[in-house]
């Protein structure tokens, strides 16, 4: 096992002008689960590509353990990926497939059906050993590739998007047996995503990148709890929250008809800014519903899941997300008076996007 570092690592493409992967720093505990998340095209496959050697890296460097392995191929770092697309051979059985990298380095036979009949046993798929990978179904076939990648006995799990070509109930039930799979191993993971509630469910830390640059790396929890910038604080959350830009005003911010108190460290950081506005941040779950004051928002649509529902309405313009009660759902187009619940309020300067409340 081993831990990784990406030392200001970068990947400048061919003829392009922007990094897609721009001085990324991040130090992935030895044994740690870790996702990188973030929106198409963010440079989040990129750097996984990186550490797998698949793509150059241009400037800084990448350690897996003490060693330095910038600039050394594939198989020589110790990595096993496991792909979006299985990457199986379709004219082998499920245990040549699984035992293939094995075979590549020499393992006798007897070696090889050991390893895999006990990778086969942790993932369920004891009974398809002798099948062939078009006789078994998507979430047959991406055990079959994780299988693989465990017998090897790396020291780094690589997964790029593995879930994606799943139905919603199988990611749902994968990605818990992933997590698990990985908390038995203890093998150092660096798992992709475009998914933010798949990063949030998974990861021990996650990883947000955005245009190539890292935003924040923190716990799920702290994550949610203390978003670094407005663009982390959209992202992170289904759904996500709600960012309204809102006048500065004696004591606090004036959000609809009610003045809501801010610290004063946060307002003070906004005048030295020169703003004269922040946008405060409130998740669907930290508004209360009053008879009068706050926001008045117009509910347009309402999506009732049983135990609770979402409201989803307008204000000039600005759509806002509610949630509430599953007996307490409001009619569509009927009015409702907001208001942030107190000390459940993210501020954000306007002008830069940084935290500024506690």
């Amino acid at each position: 096992m081993a831990s990784v570092t990406f030392d200001k690592a970068t990947r400048l493409y061919p003829g392009g002008d922007k990094p897609a992967v721009d001085q990324l720093e991040l130090e992935i505990e030895d044994g740690e689960f870790l996702v990188l998340v973030g929106p198409s095209g963010c440079g989040k496959s990129t750097s996984l590509r990186m550490l797998a050697g698949l793509e150059d890296v241009n400037g800084g460097a990448i350690r897996i353990g003490d060693r330095d392995v910038t600039h050394l191929p594939p198989k020589d770092r110790d990595i096993a990926m496991v792909f979006q697309n299985y990457a199986l051979y379709p004219h082998m059985t499920v245990a040549d497939n699984m035992g293939f990298a094995l075979k590549i380095a020499g393992e006798d036979k007897a070696t090889i059906r050991r390893k895999v009949e006990e990778a086969a046993k942790m993932l369920d798929l004891t009974q398809y050993l002798d099948r062939k990978p078009k006789a078994l179904s998507g979430g047959q076939r991406q055990r079959v590739a994780m299988g693989r990648a465990i017998v090897r006995k790396p020291q780094v799990f690589l997964m790029d998007e593995p879930l994606s070509n799943l139905d919603a109930k199988l990611r749902v039930s994968t990605r818990t047996q992933i997590a698990a799979l990985q908390r038995d191993l203890g093998i150092t993971t660096v798992y992709v995503t475009h998914d933010q509630v798949e990063a949030m469910t998974m990861g021990d830390r996650v990883a947000v990148l955005k245009d190539g640059l890292l935003q924040q790396v923190d716990t799920p929890r702290n994550m949610y709890d203390r978003p670094a910038n407005l663009f982390v604080a959209g992202f992170i959350g289904s759904p996500a929250m709600n960012l309204v830009e809102v006048p500065i005003t004696d004591g606090g911010v004036k959000f609809g008809d009610s003045v809501v108190p801010v610290s004063r460290e946060a307002l003070s950081a906004a005048a030295d800014a020169g703003d004269k506005t922040v946008t405060v941040g409130v998740r669907p779950e930290h508004f209360d519903i009053g008879e009068t004051g706050g926001l008045t928002i117009t509910v347009n649509v309402v999506e009732e899941l049983g135990a609770d529902g979402y409201v989803y309405g307008s204000k000039d313009g600005q759509d806002i997300v509610v949630r509430v009660g599953g007996r307490q759902v409001p009619e569509k187009g009927s009015s409702l008076h907001v208001v942030p619940r107190a000390g459940e309020m993210h501020v954000f300067s306007t002008s830069t996007g940084a935290r500024l409340s506690d």
